[in-house]
């Protein structure tokens, strides 16, 4: 699985990196026909709490890209948001 992860206007930290790494190779165990992860973060109206968005784009063998985009108040928070939103996409999708 091959896994992006970009940073816009800003340098995202080796710690968050692995941190997105893990939860996003987490959604493997749901489906072993991800092929690739988009992850990208930016910092939205800087001066506002809640200002941290990402957005996870999966690309799955066989099926559509399944997309996630979630704002919270920390990076760590918005991937968690988007992992959960897309452990469910998964699942409705393993039902049909």
């Amino acid at each position: 699985m091959d896994i992006k992860i970009k940073s816009i206007h800003f340098d995202a930290t080796e710690k968050l990196q692995d941190f997105i790494t893990k939860k996003v190779e987490k959604l493997a165990k749901h489906h072993e026909e991800i092929a690739s992860v988009e992850v990208n973060l930016k910092v939205v109206k800087p001066e506002t709490a809640m200002n941290k968005e990402a957005a996870v784009k999966l690309s799955v063998a066989g099926r559509d890209d399944l997309f996630a985009s979630k704002v919270a108040d920390t990076f760590e928070e918005a991937v968690d948001l988007c992992v959960d939103a897309l452990k469910r996409q998964l699942e409705k999708g393993n039902k049909r």
